[in-house]
């Protein structure tokens, strides 16, 4: 649907559309931009109060959406990626019928609500995505874009045309995060994504001028964007319309629309002033404001009737427009079913049915790469998993998210499937979760292990949303050799181990590479494969089981009835552990090998599966070129790494560090005896 046949009935053209019944709309948003903070003595009233007229016009004569269905696949996306002014998008979506109550408003912060200090995905209906680390909701409208544009020419326009609205501040700007996705988009050229900037000249510590000189239009303009500085009219709704419209009509371009507003106005005294950021207004400012704006000055959280009604009667043409493309859909999935399921698949954020059976088999004794292993399997199953789409940081050959024979995502092949991030792992991060968190995609990523440490904030967003992205963090030990401590990871898994929400597998070998993409591809929320740059031995002992057993987290490797002790390895420490255990064979001890992919799936099991694995009573040795922080919950002993690396060659690096059959042997017999088993 064009721009033009957007414009439907409620909406205006600048030309007068602007009636008594808004203004009075928009009046009430500023007196519970107010209200709520006050009310919670914690919040953000001025940014609310300065956009009121801006999120109006999105909410009830822009944005195609529908209240009664907030997950309709086609209606447009809303960010508001200066999060701290929550109660703006949390008030219209009271207002406009998404099932926030009055009361959900005046539970502005509290423990429990539907209104939290920052917008929350999968938390209150009608939120796209978390927000409130400034600069990752601008990155996720990227993500955002590349989705829609990347389903709409899979697809077809009659089953998905829509735009991406964000809404940045200052602090957005500065972020370096905003830097590399806006480049990014001018790059890629998305056309569909149109972002208002609210330049307030305030922060926190006072006015930008303190920090911030940039010409941000002369910025986004080198970085390809559409951009139109319309200065002093965030009052002025008809004009405000007038310049969306007019960014929404440049398709080959993201646009940036500069809106000079005045955090807090009308406010006598909190006008323009840092205190308007972050700080309620107090009960004689909120008075002052409201006489002003002809409201009720004694009474708080006033929402006449009319206002309520006149927002719902507006935000129900979503539902006609929701009806007219579920008749679309209905007549292109009859013209096309082989297409029909594939969109399903990519809705459902799935597979085609059965499309674990397309994942390749390995050869015992084969040397593979875990980094390469992932290559062949995103590459076999790319046909039955229409919604993927990979990518990496300039290291896509490196980390295994090389898609042979595709298109490169740009403007010329919209379809693409390969994205080239670019050296952007901070926006390649936020841009995965927003591609995600649209829906109709399964985003992987590409970049070195040690690299994470820059998608870090986009990581934990991921995490706290849900969102299902597949994180490929190559080059993942010591192992990687001559690069040195710079690039060898160390504490990385252990670190993110500790963040809530966040799968990681770490495979011994091919196989259970394979089964880790299953899981990754098939299962919600994001999950961090940790792969290796050396060649590791496909292993016999991964033939049997391997699909269950890195489902469960840990599995026998070797068992051993009863054992004297139990070595625990993950990734390419497994394979040592199994030649430790042989060496112990042969010197009378009976030792259980352990291969433990992933401590979070672990968890998650009975307590009589893990006793069965990790038999109470058995000494255990945990082996990891990582950091030992944490694995005392499972470990009698370690042998881990707890310094920073060394340049050489890996077999050099890990034969001095110690990861070697004879060595572990030994230490296995040391624990033993300090248990007392011999």
């Amino acid at each position: 649907m064009g721009t033009a046949e957007r414009e439907g009935p409620n909406a205006s053209s600048g030309n007068g559309g602007t009636t008594d019944l808004d203004q009075l709309t928009v009046d009430v948003v500023r007196g519970l931009a107010m209200d709520a903070p006050q009310h919670a003595h914690s919040g953000h009233s001025g940014t609310a109060m300065a956009l009121a007229p801006l999120a109006h016009l999105l909410f009830t004569r822009v944005m195609n959406h529908d209240p009664s269905e907030p997950s309709w696949p086609d209606r447009d996306r809303f960010v508001l990626s200066a999060g701290h002014a929550s109660i703006l998008l949390y008030s219209y979506l009271f207002l406009c019928g998404y099932g926030l109550s009055l009361d959900d408003i005046r539970a502005f912060r509290q423990w429990g609500s539907l209104t939290p200090g920052h917008p929350e995905a999968g938390h209150t209906r009608g939120v796209e995505v978390t927000t409130g680390p400034l600069g990752q909701g601008f990155a996720n409208a990227v993500g955002m874009g590349i989705a829609e544009r990347y389903l709409r020419s899979r697809f077809s326009p009659d089953i998905c045309d829509h735009f991406t609205f964000v809404i940045a501040g200052d602090g957005c700007m500065e972020e370096g995060i905003s830097h590399e996705a806006a480049s990014l988009a001018g790059h890629l050229g998305l056309g569909r994504l149109v972002c208002i900037y609210d330049d307030n000249h305030i922060t926190i510590d006072g006015p930008t001028e303190l920090a911030y000189s940039d010409d941000r239009a002369a910025r986004f303009a080198a970085y390809g964007w559409h951009v139109e500085e319309v200065g002093e009219i965030a009052n002025d709704l008809d004009a405000l319309e007038s310049s969306l419209r007019r960014a929404m009509a440049v398709e080959s371009r993201p646009s940036l629309i500069l809106l000079r507003s005045h955090i807090g106005w009308p406010s006598p005294a909190r006008t323009d002033t840092k205190e308007a950021h972050g700080e309620p207004f107090g009960d004689d400012e909120i008075r002052r404001t409201k006489e002003i704006l002809g409201l009720p000055p004694g009474e708080s959280f006033w929402v006449p009737d009319q206002v309520v009604d006149h927002c719902r009667s507006l935000a129900a043409r979503g539902a006609n427009l929701r009806d007219e493309w579920g008749s679309r859909l209905a007549s292109w999935s009859i013209e096309n079913p082989p297409a029909a399921a594939e969109w399903e698949a990519c809705q459902r954020g799935h597979g085609l049915p059965g499309w674990q059976s397309s994942l390749p088999s390995f050869e015992v004794g084969e040397k593979v790469a875990t980094r390469q292993a992932l290559k062949k399997c995103l590459n076999a199953v790319l046909p039955s998993v229409p919604g993927l789409l990979a990518g990496g940081a300039d290291l896509t050959g490196n980390t295994g998210v090389q898609l042979d024979g595709q298109d490169l995502q740009s403007i010329e092949h919209p379809g693409g499937r390969q994205i080239a991030f670019g050296i952007r792992e901070h926006a390649m991060g936020s841009t995965m979760t927003g591609m995600a968190l649209h829906g109709g995609v399964i985003p992987a990523g590409g970049t070195f292990f040690c690299f994470s440490d820059y998608m870090r904030p986009a990581v934990r967003l991921a995490a706290l949303s849900g969102a299902h992205v597949v994180y490929s963090w190559t080059h993942d030990s010591v192992g990687l050799g001559e690069d040195g401590p710079t690039h060898q990871p160390v504490e990385h898994l252990a670190s993110l181990r500790a963040m809530p929400g966040l799968r990681l597998i770490r495979p011994a070998d091919a196989k259970e590479t394979a089964a880790a993409v299953a899981i990754a591809l098939e299962n919600s929320g994001p999950t961090g494969l940790i792969l290796s740059r050396q060649a590791l031995p496909v292993l016999s002992e991964t033939t049997a089981i391997p699909a269950e057993g890195v489902g469960r987290g840990a599995y026998l490797l070797v068992p051993a009835d009863p054992p004297q002790v139990i070595l625990i390895g993950t990734g390419s420490e497994v394979s040592i552990c199994i030649e430790a255990g042989a060496l112990l064979a042969e010197k009378g001890v009976s030792a259980r090998i352990v291969s433990m992919p992933s401590w979070d799936l672990f968890e998650a099991q009975p307590l009589d599966y893990k006793k069965a694995v990790l038999s109470p009573g058995v000494p255990v040795l945990a082996v990891e070129a990582g950091a030992s922080l944490g694995w005392e919950r499972y470990a009698d002993a370690t042998h881990c790494i707890d310094r920073f690396g060394a340049s050489a060659p890996g077999p050099v690096v890990l034969e001095k560090l110690g990861f070697t059959p004879d060595h572990l042997s030994q230490r296995a017999l040391e624990l033993i005896n300090k248990r007392g088993g011999r």
